[in-house]
């Protein structure tokens, strides 16, 4: 996959994110690369959050647990899910170079947010590698 991304496919990933995502109330979603880069990210408007530090600390998580399903026997672990008292992160693979990152209140069903992520993640697909191609 060509990890070189264009203006356009950026736009169609940020209104993806925006209007499946924040729309439903999430409080921010990112696509990050396994390095730890962020792609692109977008929040509900309140800002509070340290997506840079947080990019870089969730690829390194999901690498751990990558290493981790490989002693298990596992192939991977696609997707982690941290609960907090007030704010929750879900982490899934996007594909090999990309992962979906997620910060949403514990207002919002984990299973409806389980089926938004999983229809984002296929409309992200579609943009990467359909417009990455040569």
């Amino acid at each position: 996959m060509n990890l070189a991304l264009g203006g356009e496919q950026l736009d169609k990933i940020y209104d993806t994110m925006k209007s499946s995502l924040i729309e439903i109330g999430v409080e921010t979603a990112m696509l990050l690369d396994t390095a730890g880069n962020v792609i692109t990210s977008v929040d509900d408007g309140s800002d509070r959050h340290d997506v840079y530090s947080l990019a870089a600390l969730a690829a390194a998580n999901f690498s751990a647990m990558r290493s981790m399903a490989k002693i298990a026997g596992e192939e991977e672990f696609s997707l982690l899910f941290h609960r907090g008292q007030k704010e929750n992160i879900y982490l899934s693979a996007v594909s090999d170079d990309f992962l979906l990152f997620v910060i949403f209140n514990n207002e919002m069903p984990l299973g409806l947010l389980r089926l938004k992520v999983a229809r984002v993640i296929g409309e992200l697909l579609g943009v990467l590698i359909t417009d990455s191609s040569p």
